[in-house]
């Protein structure tokens, strides 16, 4: 089965493109009827537009891009080709839901990310007003307004207006990673700091050494290490990807030569290579149950299944191919 993606290996994603191509190498280790085609589309729509249509002609099973711009790009292009897109890089609500028919997606949507700080706040005695700052773009918007929404169905006050500068007060910093650190900081340094802070930016390793003081933070991510679900999966188990990962000299010698991959990977990935593996996973088992890689056969197979991999619960809605099953996991440093 020749699988194929577009993947940042430079320009402004590369931290997790290169990531997830590392990982994706590691399954292909594990899942010896997998070859790999992979494509840098340089963090850029245009790149993306220009090399995507020439991965699609050669693979079976189309992975989408990193971020939810590129997404949005390779969307249309997908559809002109008649062919499935699995989207494990773009949590935008609007795009999950955008192409019916032709996207399947495998994370959390953004609207989702802050419920499970919500549902931890929410138990917190005695409750303090939760000030949310959303950085550019519509990122920002959804997880800010999925956190308001969460916050009225749960009880948690709201702060409106500027940062907070007296009284007991809780964060939740909804941005770019760059946006998120800079909230931190502001709000570390605030006459009357927050009791509790949460990020997005705070669910991924480099959080650690980019934060001032990273110490209590809270952070969402779509996947963390040492949590998989019980029972059967679809796919490698969490320990055996891990060991595979964890020597990058082992993917080179597989044969899968990525551009700019230094030459060893951390222990644990981040969750967007995680959520590209189970795409992966996904997209083959669905291929392999239709018997079939035309688009409409793997599209009634993917909307109709309901399982998991190491990554977690894996559902969407029949109508949109947006996920509904996956969960956000709350992280503390």
């Amino acid at each position: 089965m020749r699988v194929g993606v577009c993947l940042s290996l430079s320009g402004r994603y590369a931290r997790f493109g290169r990531q997830t191509a590392a990982a994706l190498a590691a399954w292909r280790r594990l899942e010896s009827s997998v070859d790999l085609i992979v494509e840098d589309d340089q963090s850029d729509p245009r790149t993306l537009e220009a090399v995507m249509p020439g991965v699609l002609g050669g693979c079976d099973i189309m992975l989408g891009p990193y971020a939810t711009d590129l997404v949005r790009a390779a969307g249309p292009i997908a559809a002109d080709a008649e062919r499935v897109l699995w989207n494990h890089g773009g949590s935008g609500d609007d795009v999950q839901a955008a192409y019916p028919g032709y996207l399947v997606s495998v994370l959390t949507p953004a609207s989702e990310y802050a419920r499970p700080y919500l549902e931890w706040l929410a138990k917190a005695r005695p409750l303090a007003p939760l000030w949310i700052g959303a950085g550019k773009g519509s990122f920002a918007r959804q997880v800010k307004a999925g956190a308001e929404e969460a916050a009225r169905e749960l009880g948690v006050p709201v702060a409106h207006g500027d940062m907070p500068t007296d009284g007991e007060w809780d964060l939740l910093s909804a941005g770019g990673f760059d946006e998120d650190i800079a909230t931190v900081e502001r709000a570390g340094a605030a006459s009357r700091p927050p009791r509790h802070m949460c990020t997005t930016a705070a669910g991924v390793s480099a959080f650690g050494t980019a934060a001032p003081h990273p110490q209590g933070v809270f952070g969402v991510a779509q996947w963390a290490p040492n949590r998989q679900p019980d029972g059967d999966i679809l796919g490698p188990r969490e320990a055996d990807f891990l060991s595979v990962y964890a020597d990058l000299a082992d993917f080179l010698a597989a044969g899968v030569v990525v551009p700019g991959i230094l030459a060893r990977a951390a222990e644990y990935p981040d969750y967007p290579a995680v959520q590209a593996v189970a795409a992966g996973v996904l997209a083959v088992h669905c291929a392999h149950q239709a018997a079939s890689t035309a688009r409409q056969d793997v599209w009634e197979a993917a909307v109709s299944l309901d399982t998991a991999t190491m990554f977690g619960r894996f559902r969407v809605d029949p109508r949109t191919g947006a996920q509904i099953g996956h969960r956000m996991t709350l992280v503390r440093w």
